[in-house]
Formats: structure tokens, sequence, C-alpha cells
């Protein structure tokens, strides 16, 4: 018959629109903001930065190697290096970012600086709610903005979360044990290093 099919889908759509009246699992809207609906684990929206420790500042995994400023499609991370130095988390001395600011308006949430970043320094968040007056100034988030704990991020992604932490630790363990070799092999290496010898005592008058 001919439009059989469009009939059909018709029904179907009717159906459907019926059903989002009266079944729960079909009501897809919310009254928003009163209600919320729980963003899933793998949402993704805007980058932060993660530090370990209480002290944002000091505990900060970032070490300025600007690889996510480089590889930013839209150009809005900044980043500038300090002059000086401080342990990261496998107590290595490394630089820091003296200076690291985002452009929320122009990021375009596509996680590429997370992908590239090999100390697991900066990751997704799930809040979108940063709408402001001042279109430019209110959406450049520096490093004080952009810090969020470990905790937090064990809160958003904690599957993510724990793999990360697990990675860590066992570079960590690694570095140390590689460290504690090292010194070892030095303090085994000077025991066996022979004595110098004594220079011959001088008879009087010679």
């Amino acid at each position: 018959m001919l439009g059989e099919g469009m009939l059909k889908g018709l029904a179907e759509t009717a159906k459907n629109f019926a059903g989002s009246f009266v079944s729960k699992e079909r009501l897809t809207t919310v009254q928003y903001p009163e209600e919320r609906i729980a963003p899933i684990e793998n949402t993704r929206d805007f980058p932060f930065l993660v530090y370990d420790g209480d002290d944002a500042m000091a505990g900060l995994r970032c070490v300025a190697c600007q690889i996510c400023e480089k590889e930013c499609p839209p150009k809005c991370i900044y980043i500038v290096k300090s002059t000086d130095k401080k342990p990261d988390f496998v107590g290595k001395m490394q630089i820091y970012p003296a200076r690291f600011d985002i452009d929320i308006s122009v990021c375009m949430s596509c996680q590429i600086c997370v992908e590239v970043c090999p100390f697991e320094a900066i990751k997704m968040d799930t809040e979108f709610e940063l709408s402001t007056t001042d279109r430019f100034g209110g959406l450049l988030y520096d490093r004080e903005q952009l810090s969020r704990s470990n905790e937090h991020y064990h809160k958003i992604h904690p599957t993510e979360a724990a793999e990360v932490d697990a990675r860590l630790a066992e570079e960590k363990a690694k570095a140390e044990a590689k460290a504690k070799a090292a010194a070892e092999a030095a303090a085994a290496k000077a025991a066996a290093a022979p004595a110098p010898k004594e220079a011959p005592a001088k008879e009087p008058g010679a």
C-alpha cells in the first residue's frame, strides 16, 4: 500500500510522544536549574590543573613543558616557565609554571591537552556553568582558578583517576628503587676503593 511505511513511522512517533508523558524512563527533560541530571563519568567540559596535597601551588603536577600549549588547536593556553625549580611528585627537581592561563571562551573542549600531557597534570572538568558578564577577562582563567585537587579528580572521574594514581605510584616506586640502587652502588664502590698510600716520612735534615 502506498505510504504504508510513512504511516508506520508516524505511528511510532506518536507512540513515543505519548509515552514520554507517562513513562518515567522516557522523561528526558528536567526542571533545570531546580532539578539536575548527574553527569556521566566521561563528561568533559573545560580543562583544570591537578595538584597533590593541600597546597595547590606547591603540589601542581605541571612542569611547564608547554606541550599542551603547542598542541592546543585554538591556541587558548598560555604558559610562562619559572626561573627556579621545585620537587615534582617523584621528588625530582622540576621547572613549574610561573603563569598558566586558559581562555575558556576560546577552548573547544577537545581534550588534546589531556592526551598529550606526560605528567597527568591536566584533566577535563565537568563544570559547565561558567557564564559571566565579563566576556573577556572573566573567562581567562589563571593557574589559581584552574587548580583542582586530586580528590576532586577522583570525585568526577573515579575510574580514570584510580588508574592514573596507580601508574604514578608505580613510576615513583621505580624512581626510588633506581635512586636507592645507585646510592648502594656508589657506597660499594667507595668502600672497595684502595686507601691512598701515605707518603714516606722525611728524615730530619734531609
